[in-house]
């Protein structure tokens, strides 16, 4: 059994690997599971002596697939995951209360095992020893067990946030009630169902200084706010708060890519700005990828926010093109906010926004204004807020240089 259980996102191998795997790996990432979901131990379990392991070459394997377009986790039952490596060194012990009522870790655990015991034949019959061909079937059904107890898990239901922000006038709080519904089990875009640790960092941020985000009428009454990848709308809600009592009426726009992403994102508008309020937020569907620069998009938005959106290499390309045609050509300003993971399928996705986006030192002397990061600032993590793999935030302020 595990000492320090392990996000399942950072220590199951990936599924297109498994040929390369031994008895002991899978064994290691099954019990970890067992561990942080409290599922019964398999009984006769084979003896290491009977066993013969091979000895693997530490190896980094890639997910290369079609990234998923808009607001996508880019995970699912076919994909590599970033990297397969034996254990060296002690991993870093997680709260494992919060690491057990993690959804988003849940579903990736139990579509792993729906992988593995998927693919069984191809691993069990990998080893031409007849002894660790015999432990590998008994591991598939000890799988195939811990995939049954998640079946008989009683389903999830939509979880009621609040949020109290104070402000930096030290003259109120600001409230936020938001739906957290599921992760769909069968779609692993449906993330932004749930309220994830970037945008609360962020949301906090704004509240106490909107003016340094830009949320402030500007001299001709006008204010355009759009929100990519809004999830639960955090963002675009706390902005049309911060702007409640402006002397004009600004337009906020929240985005997003998945219908049921989008449903849940409206439900969380109406509750928050009931019709009387007269302040309101617009929910539009907006695809990165393929984006469709029609109606509200036709107009360039003087401020832009995004929070944990880059899931894949694409993401940064996609998104930096979106903005390149939306932000305000002169002082328009893009915050965007991302987890920094240090293990698993999405390390190092800071590197790919840096990438995409040169620093604005690099580019003074070109003759062309673009799309740069003027500020970096690193966030520490807070108790409580956000996953257990995210050891920071990253927080960028682009704009054009």
């Amino acid at each position: 059994m595990a000492a320090n259980p392990i996000p399942p996102t950072s220590s199951l191998p990936p599924l297109k690997g498994l040929p390369s795997c031994n008895f002991a790996q899978i064994n290691q990432a099954i019990d970890n599971l067992r561990a942080i979901y409290r599922a019964p131990a398999a009984l006769s379990k084979p003896t290491a002596a009977s066993l013969k392991p091979k000895a693997l070459p530490k190896h980094v394997i890639h997910d290369t697939s079609v990234p998923d377009s808009g607001y996508a986790s880019a995970e699912g039952e076919d994909d590599d995951g970033d990297e397969l490596v034996e254990d060296t060194e002690e991993e870093p012990a997680f709260d494992i209360d919060i690491l057990r009522s993690d959804s988003f870790e849940r579903e990736y655990a139990i579509r792993w095992l729906t992988g593995f015991t998927a693919r069984s034949d191809m691993w069990v019959y990998a080893s031409d020893d007849e002894a660790e061909t015999d432990a590998r079937t008994w591991l598939v059904d000890a799988a195939a067990s811990l995939l049954a107890t998640f079946a008989g898990d009683d389903e999830e239901e939509d979880i009621t946030r609040t949020f109290a922000f104070p402000t930096g006038r030290g003259t109120g709080t600001i409230h936020v009630e938001l739906n957290d519904a599921p992760i769909l089990s069968d779609d692993h875009t449906s993330v932004g169902l749930q309220s994830w640790g970037s945008s609360i960092l962020l949301a906090e941020r704004m509240c106490l200084d909107p003016m340094a985000f830009g949320l402030a009428s500007l001299r001709d009454g006008r204010l355009r706010v759009l929100e990519l990848g809004a999830g639960t709308g955090l963002l675009s809600i706390v902005a049309a708060k911060c702007l409640a009592s402006s002397t004009s009426t600004p337009t906020i726009v929240a985005t997003d890519y998945h219908p049921s992403v989008l449903a849940n994102l409206r439900e969380n508008v109406k509750t928050n700005f009931p019709p009387s309020s007269g302040v309101g937020v617009d929910v539009l569907p907006l695809d990165w990828q393929n984006p469709v620069y029609e109606g509200p998009f036709a107009e360039a938005f003087d401020v832009i926010l995004a929070a944990d959106v880059v899931y894949h290499p694409e993401h940064a390309r996609w998104i930096k093109a979106c903005v390149e045609r939306l932000l305000e050509p002169n002082s328009g300003v893009f915050w965007l906010i991302i987890p920094i993971r240090p293990t698993g399928r999405h390390e190092g996705m800071s590197k790919t926004v840096e990438a995409i986006f040169p620093r604005s030192s690099s580019v003074e002397a070109r003759e062309r204004r673009e799309l740069a990061i003027l500020e970096i600032e690193e966030l520490s993590r807070h108790q409580g807020v956000g996953r257990a793999d995210e050891g920071g935030y990253r927080l960028y302020r682009v704009g054009w240089a």
